[in-house]
């Protein structure tokens, strides 16, 4: 049958597929940003209509502000959505690049830390290391938010996935190395609204720590940080359901522990079930949004 449509969802970056088609489509357009779509799929498939948060971890997507964002707490009402706070942003030396050679990330977090002058030793089989620390005192390197690369800082401390040879293999590979994870509960902060992970990683950069032990350290301190995190939202909003998404939630250690602890906080935890938390689900958010704007402003409004 031949669908006529009224407008075209498509992503906020103006680089995306789904960006480049919605405008050679001719039609009106709607952009939506991405983490909000993620939130949106979740409200979407459980038919949530009340005010919501949204716990969005995920790799990369373009900010409302135009930042690469990708570790998110959101508020969502209706097609509207705040943003509550983030991860305490890390620095991307060499961009792009930074998302497929671990190392980079967990570079930046040694700067971070005051030990740029480890990462030549540290790093020594990566012909770009011995520039790195000065590349990372440039003003100009791009920061993020994003989940995905507080894995991938992780891996590269932990030594377990210097270069990736296909996306998502470091977090992957940290996920493959846990048994049971524990809780540094010293592990983070949350200063208003921004949670960091620095306490932890200062752990997982110790010369003397085990990866196995790393990796669980990892996945149950960050799972408690973001329940926290979660829980001093509720207590500030009143709003007690939770949307859970993004790729990082294909871990499956990391949906169990977030959502557990949810839970015990008497919060009521949504996670995808019916289509994937990554950007495989992304097309329902936008379709939500859209729709919702659509019946806030009337078909021939102003999208």
């Amino acid at each position: 049958m031949d669908v006529d449509p009224v407008v075209v969802a498509h992503d906020l970056h103006p680089n995306m597929a789904s960006t480049r088609f919605a405008e050679a489509s001719g039609r009106r357009l709607i952009a939506v940003q991405h983490h909000h779509a993620h939130a949106a799929s979740v409200m979407a498939e459980h038919g949530v209509v009340a005010p919501a948060l949204a716990l969005v971890l995920d790799g990369f997507g373009q900010g409302s502000d135009g930042g690469v964002w990708g570790g998110e707490l959101l508020l969502c009402e209706g097609a509207q959505f705040r943003r509550l706070g983030h991860l305490a942003p890390m620095k991307m030396p060499g961009g792009d690049r930074a998302a497929r050679e671990p190392w980079r990330m967990a570079a930046s977090v040694l700067h971070g830390l005051q030990h740029g002058d480890a990462i030549a030793t540290r790093f020594a089989t990566q012909p770009q290391a011995v520039r790195l620390c000065a590349m990372l005192d440039q003003p100009g390197v791009p920061l993020t938010t994003s989940a995905g690369r507080l894995f991938d800082a992780a891996a590269g401390l932990l030594g377990v996935c210097p270069v990736q040879g296909y996306e998502g293999e470091a977090a992957m590979k940290l996920e493959a190395l846990v048994r049971m994870p524990r809780i540094m509960h010293d592990g983070w902060t949350v200063t208003r609204g921004v949670l960091s992970l620095l306490p932890l990683l200062s752990r997982l950069a110790a010369k003397d720590i085990d990866p196995v032990e790393g990796a669980e350290l990892f996945h149950g301190t960050f799972a408690a940080a973001c329940v926290d995190w979660i829980v001093r939202a509720a207590r500030e909003t009143g709003i007690t359901t939770v949307t859970l998404s993004g790729g990082c939630f294909l871990n499956a250690i990391l949906a169990e522990e977030v959502g557990r602890g949810c839970v015990a906080a008497g919060l009521n935890p949504l996670l995808p079930r019916q289509l994937p938390p990554n950007d495989g689900g992304l097309s329902l958010g936008q379709a939500w949004i859209a729709a919702l704007q659509l019946e806030q402003h009337g078909l021939e409004g102003t999208a």
